[in-house]
């Protein structure tokens, strides 16, 4: 198979814990490109995304693994929260927005029909938003608008992400990306899978490995290839070969290979 052709469908993902998915990928750190989501990854699932905190050791064994592997983050928050919620060390590749920002690269400029795109989206949102009632609330990005619906009432809260994505989908150069209790309406087309190929292109890296847990990472998880080491982390239906239980063992993941050295 051809570096990161697809593979073809596995007929079933293997739950693994953090010492056999260690042991998966330590021949391979030499030649791969390590990344990570963060939400429900690095940093386990909270009720507001302003009060998130990377799992206890993580933030230093990410640094101490970067000084000997190609390590990225790949989240769909903008990167700009992303470097103010968690400060990831500078060793580290950050990319946001499912691929749109990459730290270092000049900040994403709208074109016109794109900023259309997304004034039409931020009128959507706040009616979205004011819908599903107490607890939601809206999240401006460069390129798309978000609904946070988790602390709102879920029946209310459905209804109102079930209307938002209807009338989304027809505003012009709009696209749509379901989440954890968020909906996410896009000026500019983006994709997690698109990133992470194009990370492993320009470092020049394969085999890759990428730890996800969001509806949004399954599109990387289809665009890797047999060689590749894809994990869900959490429950849930995956297109990944591996699942990982939860947060803590993505933590204790990244501990093996920091006392590896």
């Amino acid at each position: 198979m051809t570096p990161h052709q697809p593979a073809a469908q596995h007929t079933a993902t293997q739950d693994v814990n953090a010492n056999e998915l260690a042991a998966l990928v330590r021949p391979l750190l030499a030649n791969a490109v390590v990344a990570f989501d963060v939400d429900g990854v690095l940093a386990p699932l909270v009720t507001h995304a302003d009060d998130s905190v990377l799992s206890p050791g993580v933030a230093d064994n990410l640094a101490t693994v970067a000084a000997f592997a190609d390590v990225a983050i790949l989240s769909g928050r903008s990167l700009g929260n992303l470097e103010r919620v968690f400060s990831f060390p500078p060793t580290l590749t950050v990319i946001g927005s499912h691929g749109l920002e990459t730290r270092g690269d000049d900040p994403i400029v709208l074109d016109s029909a794109e900023a259309a795109t997304h004034e039409q989206l931020s009128i959507l949102g706040t009616k979205a938003a004011e819908a599903a009632g107490e607890g939601a609330w809206v999240e401006s990005k460069p390129a798309s608008i978000v609904v946070h619906t988790r602390q709102a009432d879920p029946q209310r809260a459905g209804a109102a992400i079930d209307a938002v994505t209807r009338l989304a989908g027809m505003v012009d150069g709009a696209t749509v990306k379901p989440g954890h209790q968020i909906i996410e309406m896009l000026a500019r087309r983006s994709s997690k899978g698109d990133a992470l190929l194009a990370l492993a292109a320009k470092h020049k890296r394969s085999p890759i490995v990428f730890l996800g847990d969001d509806v949004t990472d399954e599109d990387a998880f289809a665009l890797m290839a047999e060689d590749d080491i894809s994990v869900k982390v959490g429950p849930g239906k995956t297109a990944a070969r591996y699942r990982l239980a939860d947060p803590a063992e993505v933590a204790e993941f990244l501990a093996i290979f920091a006392e590896d050295h």
